[in-house]
């Protein structure tokens, strides 16, 4: 399937709708701008009005002293400025600024989060990486799970997933890597994560950050399923790892992967073209990692994942020496359509 013979306002609406209504995007507003987008040039500006609207009631509801309601407007306008740009590449000076714009608007709501978040910027060759770190309210020193997003999330995006690990009295430090959100600016795609995580975890022993760091665990969401056990393999301070609907080996994936993602590697790997994005897909891999993952890792894969196949989860399984396996049958990608399972049964 190519980019010229596809509808990719449909393809988007196909494949992410349920992704972007788990994570905080109101189901009528996203119909609603898919019904009213009949070409890709507009899904950019569609999504970034959508989003002016949300901003514009969190900034009347701060301007009357309603702390709840505007961080709950700040939060869906950042999330509808970050849809807008996810896979979208048809004006890059617009696509610039909808990252910005939902990285600068997600800040506001960062201390009237419950609990709340903290910044943190992480020196990283020469650059940084950003995070949120959130602890839960009680005095405990809490272990810490570090949250790494995909080809195409960001760490504004992943709010859902930080509740869950919250509520079960972990702390959490959702970052944006190399290739992610605001590091895409700086840096392409690179497989060598122990390279991002090494470092991030020495600048976290710096800081007085009041949580455990002796038990620190990493869950990878997609692409960031082959990011966790890379890292693991050669980093012994990550005590546990779960994968969430990763690939085995992105280049073996390629002919089945939709043009908008094909689209988003070319992007984030920084490459030329396509035939040079897939080359760097297939170093994307774990071929001769998963035996040094000795940590405990938890691979959660959907049976009806239409980007990576269920095979890749269960070769996973099998290469390393304490894996475990859970294939939920009904699951799509990232088990975005029954988000309400995979926390209830592993928290």
């Amino acid at each position: 399937m190519t980019v010229e013979a596809s509808n990719r306002v449909q393809v988007a609406a196909h494949h992410w709708r349920a992704r972007f209504v788990a994570n905080g995007i109101d189901v009528n507003d996203f119909d609603a701008t898919v019904a009213t987008t009949t070409e890709w040039k507009d899904w950019g500006p569609n999504w970034q009005a959508v989003g002016e609207v949300h901003e514009a009631l969190g900034r009347a509801a701060e301007e009357h002293g309603r702390t709840l309601s505007a961080t709950a407007g700040y939060q869906r306008a950042a999330w509808c400025y970050h849809l807008g740009k996810f896979l979208w590449f048809e004006d890059l000076t617009r696509y610039g600024q909808l990252r910005d714009r939902a990285v600068s608007v997600y800040r506001k709501t960062l201390p009237h989060l419950d609990p709340p978040a903290e910044r943190l910027e992480i020196p990283f060759e020469g650059r940084i990486i950003p995070g949120h770190l959130r602890r839960p309210r009680d005095a405990r020193r809490r272990p810490l799970i570090l949250i790494v997003p995909g080809l195409d999330s960001s760490k504004e995006e992943l709010f859902a997933i930080e509740e869950e690990f919250l509520r079960r009295g972990l702390a959490t430090l959702t970052i944006d890597g190399p290739g992610q959100s605001e590091n895409s600016v700086h840096f392409p795609i690179r497989v060598n994560w122990e390279s991002v995580i090494t470092p991030l975890i020495d600048d976290l022993q710096r800081r007085d950050l009041d949580v455990d760091l002796t038990k620190i665990g990493l869950m990878g969401i997609s692409m960031g399923a082959i990011y966790g056990p890379r890292a693991a393999a050669y980093e012994t301070r990550l005590r546990a790892v779960v994968g969430l609907s990763g690939p085995y080996n992105l280049g073996e994936c390629w002919d089945n992967i939709n043009p908008l993602t094909k689209g988003g590697y070319i992007f984030y790997t920084k490459s030329r073209d396509e035939a040079e994005a897939r080359r760097k897909a297939y170093t994307l891999n774990l071929e001769g990692i998963l035996d040094k993952v000795t940590q405990p890792l938890l691979v959660i894969h959907g049976a009806r994942d239409g980007l990576f196949p269920p095979a890749d989860a269960e070769r996973i399984a099998r290469e390393a020496p304490h894996a475990t396996l859970v294939m939920y049958p009904d699951g799509t990608h990232v088990c975005n359509n029954i988000a309400y399972k995979y926390p209830e049964r592993h928290g």
